[in-house]
């Protein structure tokens, strides 16, 4: 792929917009299907990387899902409130490392089915090769900036 010597600087092609315009439509599929285990997508995102990765420090959590540290200290709050995990002091007592709790386990696995019926619906109207493609130009994205 080939980058252009010049921007384009034109208000109609602000990619900033077109990325967050997208971002909340797959963001509504996500958090429709995740309503019906009581989950917002970002909180699905959360316990999951929790459960793969184990207990991580805020700022791990943070850096792993490309977040701000305080945005996520924020969205930790409810699920800590909902006993799916718990937030505890490091080895220093300065660090908080995140743990899913066995409620929050349970949680995760009862959302994995809602999660892929919203990864095949975008899919299925994006079409899976497609997906393929822009999730890895996402990808690129993340890593060039």
């Amino acid at each position: 792929m080939q980058k252009q010597t010049s921007p384009s600087l034109e208000p109609a092609d602000c990619n900033c917009l077109a990325l967050r315009q997208a971002a909340r439509h797959v963001s509504q599929i996500y958090d429709s299907h995740l309503a019906v285990v009581g989950l917002k997508g970002t909180q699905y995102s959360i316990l999951s990387k929790l459960n793969r990765m184990g207990p991580l420090s805020i700022n791990e959590l943070a850096k792993a899902m490309v977040m701000d540290r305080t945005t996520l200290g924020r969205a930790v709050r409810p699920l800590e409130r909902d006993k799916l995990l718990t937030i505890e002091a490091g080895e220093d007592g300065r660090v908080r490392r995140l743990k899913l709790t066995a409620a929050g386990v349970t949680k995760v696995k009862a959302a994995a089915a809602q999660w892929r019926e919203a990864q095949k619906e975008f899919e299925l109207a994006y079409g899976v090769p497609e997906a393929a493609e822009l999730r890895s130009a996402l990808r690129r994205v993340v890593a060039a900036i």
